[in-house]
């Protein structure tokens, strides 16, 4: 499955973005879907996730209530709708797909998105 991701921009603080990771492949309806994202010198950190169904989801305490997952099976593509974004939200964000339900753990995510950045001025 390949990935790509798209969406990341210049925000000022308080402001919103929403990114789409789309896939290529008809089978993306079989995979949780999840965000994570990598500021400098920093390492991964996991953002959100969906199941396949849509009907489940996780949130990093750090973004939950200001972050919203969801996705369209139809399109192939997951979305990832940021607001009230602050500046530690400035990192690259990276959509992947996994066969495991809902996890945080990025290691058990089998495909990977290029990454788009986000940068949030303060």
């Amino acid at each position: 499955v390949q990935l790509q991701a798209s969406g990341g921009g210049l925000v000022q603080a308080g402001g919103s973005l929403r990114l789409s990771c789309a896939a290529s492949e008809r089978t993306f309806g079989r995979y949780s879907m999840g965000w994570f994202r990598q500021a400098p010198g920093k390492e991964r950190e996991f953002v959100s996730a969906i199941i396949k169904s849509g009907d489940s989801t996780s949130y990093a305490g750090s973004v939950k209530g200001r972050f919203t997952i969801s996705r369209d099976n139809a399109k192939n593509t997951v979305y990832l709708q940021m607001n009230s974004l602050k500046p530690e939200d400035t990192a690259v964000y990276y959509c992947a797909a996994s066969s495991s339900w809902l996890t945080q753990n990025f290691a058990l995510y089998d495909y990977w998105g290029q990454g788009t950045l986000v940068t949030v001025s303060s």
